[in-house]
C-alpha cells in the first residue's frame, strides 16, 4: 500500500465514514489514476473533467458517477487540501425513476426458486424485514431476538442501528435453516465461516430465479425492499413508521413509494367517467341514425 492510499485511508477513518464507503472511494480514485497511467497527485483540474466526460462516453450509471465526484473530491480537498473550489467538480443528474416492485404473488414465485437454501433463506429474511442486501448479509444469529419478536439490525446505512419486526412466518424458516447450517459468527457466512457471504453470489442467485420464475420485471435483491416497503403502505402502515423501518435519514425518500402502491390505485375515477353520456349524433335532417 503507497504512503497516499494509507493517509487517503486515514482521513476517511478520522472522519468516521464506513468501511464500504472507505473501499468505494480507493477503488475510484485508484481507477482515475489507472485511466492516465500516473500518480494522483500529479493530476489536476483538467484531468479530473477529461476523465468525467471520460465516464460518461462509457454511460457509466450516474451512482457510479457521482461516486467518482465524491471520492475525487475528497482525495483532492481533504488528503492532499488542494483547496479546489467544489464547484469545479459537478455532480451529475440522476434521473427520477419509480422503483419495480413485485406482487405478493410474484415474490412467492421468486423465492421459491432461488438457490441453494442459504440464498433463499437470506432473500426471504430480505423481504421479509425490508433489508438492504449488505445488512442481510451482516446479519448475526443474536441479532435475531425472537422472545421479543424483532430483528435488530446493526450498523446499517449511515452506520445507524434499527429493529424491525420479526416474522413468525421467517422465525420458522429461520429455525430450518439453523438446525441444518449451524451459522455462528454470520447468520449467512460464506465458505469461510469467519466471513460473510459473497453479495456477487446472492445477485447471480437472484438473477437465475427470475428467470426461472418467469418474471418480465427486472428484479434485484433491492427489489425485494422496495416490494416489502409498497405492500406494507397498501396494508395501511403510516409513512413515519414506514421511514423507521427503512431506516430512511429523510421522509422524503419515503415518499415515493406512495407513487407505487396500487390499493388505492382501483378506487380512483377518471373525469372522463363523470362526464354525462354523450348523445348519439343526429342523421340527415335531424333523423336518427338508426
Amino acid at each position: 500500500m503507497t504512503a497516499l492510499r494509507r493517509r487517503m485511508i486515514q482521513d476517511m477513518q478520522l472522519r468516521n465514514l464506513s468501511p464500504r464507503t472507505v473501499e468505494t472511494y480507493v477503488s475510484h480514485v485508484a481507477r482515475f489514476a489507472r485511466h492516465f497511467g500516473k500518480s494522483p497527485d500529479l493530476l489536476g483540474l483538467e484531468h479530473i473533467r477529461e476523465y468525467q466526460l471520460h465516464l460518461l462516453q462509457r454511460q457509466a450509471s450516474w451512482s457510479l458517477f457521482n461516486q467518482a465526484v465524491c471520492a475525487l473530491r475528497f482525495f483532492y480537498n481533504v488528503t492532499l487540501q488542494r483547496g479546489w473550489r467544489v464547484e469545479h467538480l459537478p455532480y451529475g443528474k440522476r434521473p427520477r425513476r419509480l422503483p419495480v416492485v413485485l406482487s405478493p404473488e410474484e415474490v412467492q414465485r421468486l423465492l421459491a426458486c432461488v438457490h441453494p437454501l442459504k440464498h433463499r433463506v437470506l432473500l426471504t429474511t430480505a423481504y421479509a424485514c425490508g433489508l438492504r442486501l449488505s445488512e442481510a448479509i451482516h446479519l448475526r444469529p443474536q441479532d435475531i431476538d425472537s422472545p421479543r419478536m424483532q430483528v435488530w439490525v446493526r450498523q446499517g446505512k449511515g452506520r445507524k442501528d434499527r429493529c424491525v419486526p420479526l416474522s413468525a412466518k421467517l422465525l420458522q424458516e429461520l429455525r430450518q435453516y439453523w438446525l441444518k447450517q449451524k451459522p455462528r459468527t454470520w447468520l449467512f457466512p460464506g465458505q469461510n465461516p469467519q466471513r460473510t457471504l459473497d453479495p456477487g453470489g446472492v445477485q447471480r442467485s437472484m438473477k437465475q430465479a427470475v428467470q426461472e420464475a418467469g418474471l418480465s420485471k427486472r428484479a434485484t435483491p433491492h427489489t425485494l425492499r422496495h416490494s416489502y416497503a409498497t405492500h406494507l403502505l397498501e396494508a395501511g402502515l403510516d409513512l413515519p413508521t414506514l421511514q423507521a423501518l427503512l431506516g430512511h435519514s429523510s421522509i422524503s425518500t419515503t415518499l415515493r413509494y406512495l407513487h407505487v402502491r396500487q390499493t388505492r390505485m382501483g378506487q380512483i375515477v377518471s373525469p372522463l367517467d363523470l362526464l354525462p353520456p354523450i348523445p348519439p349524433p343526429a342523421g340527415p335532417a335531424g333523423k336518427s341514425p338508426t
